[in-house]
């Protein structure tokens, strides 16, 4: 099994909107290992390890959301993979 790692930037109106906790459980639910945390300028960053198919499957899924964001744009780039056991919000 190839593990890739992928860090993410959403930009948009993605605090308040519960943006964090589903992108934990979507992450979980996709067999994904990281992190997402709020950002002081209103974006929202992540951090995911994984397969690539399940990372394009989250990167789609940040691209929309919870129901209440309206993402504007999800900035994606290659990172190293770390050693994580678990996908948290920061």
């Amino acid at each position: 099994m190839h593990i890739i790692a992928k860090h993410y930037r959403v930009f948009g109106r993605v605090q308040g909107v519960f943006y964090r906790s589903s992108a934990r459980g979507e992450a979980l639910d996709l067999g994904l290992i990281g992190w997402v945390r709020n950002l002081a300028d209103g974006s929202v960053e992540a951090y995911a390890c994984g397969k690539a198919e399940s990372l394009r499957q989250f990167e789609a899924w940040l691209a929309t959301g919870p129901c209440h964001a309206e993402v504007r744009e999800v900035v994606v780039s290659a990172a190293a993979v770390e050693v994580l056991s678990d996908f948290e919000v920061r």
